[in-house]
């Protein structure tokens, strides 16, 4: 997939820094991040889910940070983990500190907790000393006071601002290597303050609807805040933040950069259509089927699932590899061109073993290597198809005549 060919609006561009091996900013690819739900100083319990996420398209995972023994655990977490650690600070000054010596690859801190100027740059300065970013942390929820009091609650402004206080702390000991985020539950809210963010700062920034609710509500808002965001070529790096397995937020962050064209596909993109009166199968069965059996081989293909022959292989022509049902049988077509045709029982079986072959072979040569006779039988039993049912299942040409001759009187 050209990544570069994207619809969608010019990327704004911001500084660039380093999280660990990963770059945020400027022309680095949008990333993807996540957080722990284990104690961390559960190591082994820990490091099990952040190999999970890492899996699922983490690049970067996030780590509370709140006890003495966090810290402890951060310093054997660190060094084995795939991708790099961010430490979660809220509170205490001394952990931030703690973390930084356990190692970590960036401190996340949240501007409401941490109020103290004086901690701030003493975190802020270590930080500059240890070349860590630092991301600056704002939640709707957690404001100053102050802040809350003087822009009347939890605004798009009333963010920005303790964005922009907590960078001041930080540019007076010379520190501006940051990652900013102006978080809310409220999506309206999220996306206006990100906007206005894009406009006052140019260091990268990090979008999520914070507290967004489990699935499917939670996903739905966080797609709805972040893809509009980043349609808008806002966004450097990002993070689903789910009442759910942690999984479920990097898989989701992934798939979402994945459909928009900003990463390359990592993972199977199945579609399928929404069935009508033309389907010969029930559509929703096998593409679930199919789903499941694809997901275990992690191939990088688009497969389609499409329920009848009229138009499938024609509306699915893009996808890698795709199967439509018709008269019983299947038609297995790669990028549009009929390869085999199946039994119906067979349809799923049929697209595994195609996908580990175009996986070794590559396209070209499973089209080289297709049926002769299959685009004929195809062709056939389309023929048929459309005899028994007509093209117009929805007998839309019919309706229209009746109205015709009743408006004619």
């Amino acid at each position: 997939m050209d990544v570069t060919a994207s619809p969608l609006s010019p990327r704004r561009k911001t500084r660039q820094i380093a999280v660990g091996s990963v770059k945020v900013g400027g022309d680095a690819p949008i990333s993807v991040q996540s957080m722990t739900t284990t104690k961390t100083a559960d190591v082994e319990g820990t490091l099990q889910q952040i190999y999970a996420l890492a899996a699922e398209g983490a690049d970067i995972v996030r780590c509370t940070c709140n006890e003495v023994a966090a810290a402890e655990g951060l310093a054997q977490i660190v060094p084995r983990s795939p991708v790099p650690i961010v430490a979660d600070i809220h509170f205490h000054v001394e952990m931030a500190l703690a973390a930084l010596e356990a190692g970590v690859q960036g401190l996340r801190l949240n501007p409401g907790n941490l109020r103290k100027p004086e901690e701030i740059k003493l975190v802020a300065s270590e930080a500059r000393d240890r070349g860590v970013p630092i991301r600056i942390g704002v939640n709707a929820g957690s404001l100053h006071p102050d802040i809350y009091e003087r822009f009347g609650g939890a605004t798009p402004e009333a963010l920005v601002e303790s964005a922009r206080l907590e960078l001041a702390y930080f540019e007076e000991v010379g520190f501006d290597d940051v990652k900013i985020s102006v978080k809310a539950s409220s999506v309206a809210t999220m996306i206006a303050a990100y906007r206005l963010a894009s406009e006052t700062f140019d260091h990268p920034l990090h979008l999520g609807v914070t507290e967004a609710g489990p699935l499917p509500g939670g996903l739905l808002k966080g797609t709805a805040g972040i893809a509009t965001l980043l349609a808008e070529g806002i966004g450097d790096t990002l993070r689903y933040s789910l009442t759910a397995d942690p999984v479920e937020e990097a898989r989701a962050g992934r798939t979402l950069l994945e459909v928009l064209g900003l990463r390359e596909r990592k993972g199977l993109d199945l579609i399928a259509c929404p069935s009508c009166g033309r389907a010969e199968v029930d559509v929703i069965k096998v593409a679930n089927e199919a789903q499941t059996a694809l997901q275990a081989l992690n191939v990088p293909i688009q497969v389609a699932v499409m329920g009848c022959v009229v138009n499938g292989p024609g509306e699915a022509r893009h996808a890698d590899l795709g199967i439509a049902a018709g008269k019983k049988r299947g038609h297995l077509f790669i990028k549009g061109k009929i390869v085999r045709v199946v039994k119906e029982d067979e349809m799923v079986e049929a697209l595994v073993e195609e996908a580990k072959m175009i996986m070794a072979e590559g396209v070209e040569a499973r089209l080289a290597a297709r049926d002769e006779g299959a685009e004929a039988e195809a062709e056939a039993d389309r023929a048929m198809l459309l005899d028994d049912r007509g093209a117009d299942a929805n007998h839309a040409s019919e309706r229209i005549e009746k109205i015709r001759r009743r408006a004619e009187g």
